[in-house]
């Protein structure tokens, strides 16, 4: 921390302050009890950190990648205020400190308390973790921290704001999206490769990166080999500590300046438009059940942090075995301060909250109709540009899709769109009523009148399942290389894989499979709500029908970006595709009411203003109208979208006589983007599987 930010802090604070005591050979004095975590200041280094229920706790001091601290300095009782320790040693060298603690107290398992004196205990405020920089390297390693310098200049940078409206999101792998030599980056797998690519992404038109878990997390915690593979945790949802970039992100050593790539790579996204949001994991901790490691919270506040049995043992609603008690007050600060730090250091715009459900359960697990943490991020000061986006279920069984607690500041995954537009897309029988409602802006979850059409992430898939290219070439999970015996992964996918298994030569099949992302695609950009689509779907990417790539560090998680030219097309469709939505606001949000008098939003079928819902309709048509102002004329797209197996006639709603329907799209034809003017009348043959875009 800065000399101006102390000051700022700690306005009347003597910045030349003298210790009072020497402990163990080191001159200290009480410390700044509203600083968690350890701050440099110009006199030394400010260690601070609180526990309910400890009874001792010793601030231990180590030289850069030494196991046995050098320096062992227990607090004195009179430097603890309530429950906060805080401490200043004065005139430590932080380019070779690492810190921990051993924290006493009371041991009872039954009662949930765990307090080892023995474990060594890592700050949970911690700005960085050592240990972990070089990503896939063993090591017995203790987890120590490290004191950062929090001066990162971000010059007058701004943050792009994006309408929620416009969000185009890119679901991204920070070492996945780089790590094949074929990216062709200085650099792979790292933060800094994600810059090489900022062109790539504005081309593509996307408006925001969300990226899977950058927390520090340890890849190496359930490494085992499975036949000469070596298995990991890849996608990183165990997280170590919540403060901590993940440090084998960078692409160099930033001792005492750990962040800075990261920092430097939002910088350039935003000042390139695109905004930055994290996946961030709130509902678990790599510490795991009774059988995992102590090395934070347990051996801090045990029963405080985690949701515990009346026995002892931990709530597994995560699925990971244990659960964060979030609505406990201590946790809430956490998780607040956490956001917080992440919005102001880091200038993150937005939050996707991995299992949200959890973090709406209260500390017997029991839902809440008002969950305190929730309300508090939704209304505080600090995250009031910041978009807030829950994945609304959980591993429990609460599934809150369209019924998250949100006071008009969350938005939802939909999953609900997803398996409803999967269904409907591969030829599903009475599933064309609930495609209408998903491309409408799901009314029928999100009532417009209260949340607007701005509460649905829409999606069809994500890091979590089939990727779009093997959602059409798979009817089964192929994860064999994971070595769960078949078992892990969802076994309800509604893929298809357009009558062969897997990869195949027969072009018939490949040209129905390539029509099939086209229309799951072209349908994803013309719906009502935020699109969301994962990395490599716009060039056919495919991870071998692998659907639960968790622990694949490996080909089957890396992007293969040569083939990005062996499917030049179907990304050149993409684009189009993209930039078509940012060119009709019809589709993306409310405007002026229609000059010739159509409803904003319309259903049809075969017939104008005629939906046909029945079990064996496999068409609809969705209109979208709106004026931009009085003095321009209407923006009207209509969506035509025949999931049936063969031809059907339909018409299409008819205009004035000054008025005439152009196609944009038509996924049957070889070549589906249409630029031209060219007229189109009222009755169309809708050609088999197929969609069609029209605007006026």
């Amino acid at each position: 921390m800065s000399i101006s930010k102390i000051h700022q802090h700690h306005p009347d604070v003597d910045i030349h302050m003298e210790p009072l005591d020497v402990i163990n050979g080191f001159e200290v004095r009480p410390g700044f009890y509203g600083m968690n975590g350890a701050t440099a200041i110009p006199t030394g280094v400010n260690f601070t950190i609180h526990s309910n229920q400890a009874t001792s706790v010793e601030l231990l001091l180590f030289h850069s990648e030494e196991m046995e601290p050098y320096g062992v300095i227990k607090f004195p009782e009179e430097y603890k205020i309530g429950h906060v320790y805080s401490m200043i040693v004065f005139d430590l060298d932080i380019e070779d400190l690492e810190y921990a603690y051993r924290i006493d107290g009371p041991n009872d398992p039954k009662k949930g308390l765990t307090f080892d004196k023995s474990k060594i205990i890592l700050d949970p405020y911690a700005r960085a973790v050592t240990g972990q920089a070089d990503w896939g390297t063993p090591t017995d390693y203790i987890y120590h921290a490290r004191v950062v310098r929090d001066n990162f200049d971000w010059g007058n940078c701004k943050q792009p704001l994006t309408p929620t409206e416009d969000l185009i999101i890119y679901e991204m792998h920070v070492r996945g999206f780089t790590k094949d030599d074929s990216s062709g980056v200085k650099h792979p797998g790292t933060f800094d490769a994600i810059k090489e690519k900022i062109p790539y992404l504005k081309e593509l038109g996307v408006t925001a990166v969300e990226l899977m878990p950058i927390f520090e997390f340890d890849e190496m915690l359930s490494r085992r080999d499975f036949y000469g593979r070596e298995l990991m945790d890849y996608w990183g949802y165990n997280t170590v500590c919540f403060f901590a970039p993940n440090t084998s992100y960078a692409s160099t050593r930033e001792h005492n300046h750990e962040g800075d790539e990261l920092k430097s790579m939002i910088r350039e996204l935003n000042e390139n438009g695109i905004e930055v949001f994290l996946d961030v994991v709130f509902n678990h901790t790599a510490e795991g059940n009774e059988d995992g490691p102590m090395f934070s919270f347990k051996g801090l506040d045990n029963n405080i942090y985690y949701m515990l049995t009346p026995e002892g043992y931990y709530y597994n609603f995560s699925g990971c075995g244990n659960t964060l008690n979030c609505n406990h007050p201590i946790v809430q600060q956490m998780i607040m301060e956490c956001l917080r730090y992440w919005v102001t250091n880091y200038r993150v715009d937005g939050f996707r909250f991995d299992l949200a459900s959890i973090l709406g359960r209260n500390e017997d697990g029991s839902p809440m109709s008002k969950p305190p943490l929730l309300q508090s991020l939704a209304f505080d000061p600090i995250l009031g540009n910041v978009k807030l986006i829950a994945e609304a279920w959980d591993a429990g069984g609460m599934y809150q899709v369209g019924s998250f607690p949100s006071w008009n500041r969350w938005m939802e995954w939909n999953g609900r769109y997803r398996d409803d537009m999967r269904a409907f897309l591969k030829g599903d029988c009475g599933k064309a009523g609930a495609a209408a409602s998903r491309v409408t802006g799901s009314p029928d979850l999100y009532d417009p009148e209260v949340r607007g059409f701005n509460a649905s992430v829409n999606f069809i898939n994500c890091h979590d399942g089939f990727t779009l290219h093997d959602l059409y070439t798979y009817n089964e999970k192929h994860n064999e290389d994971n070595d769960w015996g078949g078992t892990d992964g969802d076994n309800h996918n509604l893929s298809w894989n357009c009558g062969i298994e897997g990869e195949t030569t027969d072009k018939d099949v490949q040209c129905l499979r390539d029509r099939m992302v086209k229309n799951a695609f072209a349908c994803l950009m013309t719906s009502r709500g935020a699109p969301m689509f994962f990395m490599g779907d716009e060039f056919g990417n495919s991870q071998g029908g692998n659907n639960n790539a968790y622990c694949q560090d490996n080909n089957i998680s890396w992007l293969n970006w040569k083939d990005l030219k062996t499917n030049k097309k179907l990304f050149e469709f993409f684009k189009y595709m993209i930039q078509f939505r940012k060119d009709h606001p019809a589709i993306r949000k409310h405007l002026e009411p229609s000059k010739i008098g159509f409803p904003e939003v319309s259903c049809h079928g075969v017939r104008p203003w005629e939906p046909d819902y029945s079990d064996d309709s496999h068409y609809i048509g969705v209109m979208f109208t709106g004026s931009y102002s009085r003095k321009k004329d209407d923006d009207i797209v209509y969506i035509a979208i025949n999931t049936y197996w063969e031809n059907l006639e339909i018409s299409l709603p008819e205009l004035p006589m000054d008025r005439h329907w152009h196609m944009a799209v038509n996924t049957y034809d070889k070549e589906p983007v249409f630029k031209d003017k060219k007229q189109i009348f009222e009755n169309v043959t809708m050609y088999p599987r197929s969609v069609r875009v029209f605007y006026v």
